[in-house]
């Protein structure tokens, strides 16, 4: 059975940088990505990457100030956040995809204009 567990949330200010690490238990396949869900609003495909290799792809929000990367001897992807924004501001998750797996508690992240 896979889990996942996220961390690395807090409170950042507009402009700032965050760092979000998911460790990964148990042998995932397909996709993995990082998701989010808003106050009020449902959840949303940050960004995400194949394990069988190709680019990384992100949502049209993200405007090149988020990446990913993993690091495969400690079973962990991170989701690099910079530039960040107020709209930002979101319980962050990360899961398999299409196929997800049950959801995490997810990270909050909180960015104050």
């Amino acid at each position: 059975q896979v889990q996942l567990v996220e961390s690395g949330g807090g409170l950042a200010q507009a402009g700032g940088s965050l760092r979000l690490s998911c460790v990964i238990s148990g042998r995932t396949f397909g996709s993995l990505g990082w998701f989010r869900q808003a106050p009020g609003k449902g959840r949303e495909f940050v960004g995400g990457f194949s394990w069988a290799g190709g680019s990384d792809v992100y949502g049209e929000f993200v405007k090149g100030r988020f990446s990913i990367d993993r690091d495969n001897a400690k079973n962990t992807v991170y989701l690099q956040m910079n530039s960040l924004k107020p709209e930002d501001t979101a319980i962050y998750y990360c899961n398999t995809y299409p196929n997800t797996q049950l959801w995490g508690q997810g990270t909050q992240v909180t960015v104050s204009s």
